[in-house]
């Protein structure tokens, strides 16, 4: 399985209110699966995937379900796999399931372009950042 596309369709980030206890969730959903066509391969095929990122910033000081702030992603990928890779994600597709050992590489690789560029937007929206950010600390002389 190998990434020979990837593109963003929607980027977009909204921050309704602002509060000082917040809670990140964030989620991959798959939106659609489907074989392409593309002349170049001639062994394998082509599996175009949309999916949805989505990270939800809920105040937790009240106990309503609304999100004061959020951050999508949508986008495509484009994977060259096997014709039996191919035909397992259709099937698997037909559930609505993605196969297992497709799911943590989509998931890494999606989380890999979009978290850079959630990290720019939270910046620019005042919003705390969804993933730890490694900072230094000085040590004491002994």
């Amino acid at each position: 399985m190998q990434v020979i596309g990837f593109n963003f369709t929607k980027i977009q980030g909204n921050k309704e209110k602002h509060s000082k206890q917040i809670n990140v969730d964030a989620k991959i959903e798959f939106q659609d699966i489907s074989k392409e066509k593309l002349d170049l391969l001639k062994d394998t095929e082509a599996v175009k995937l949309r999916f949805t990122h989505i990270l939800n910033y809920k105040d937790v000081s009240t106990k309503k379900e609304d999100f004061m702030a959020q951050i999508l992603f949508e986008g495509a990928i484009t994977l060259n796999v096997s014709k039996e890779e191919s035909k397992d994600i259709i099937k698997s597709w037909k559930k609505k399931k993605i196969p297992k050992n497709a799911t943590v590489f989509l998931y890494n690789f999606i989380l890999r372009k979009c978290a850079p560029k959630a990290l720019q937007l939270q910046d620019e929206l005042g919003l705390p950042s969804h993933i730890r950010i490694p900072s230094l600390t000085r040590q004491s002389n002994q």
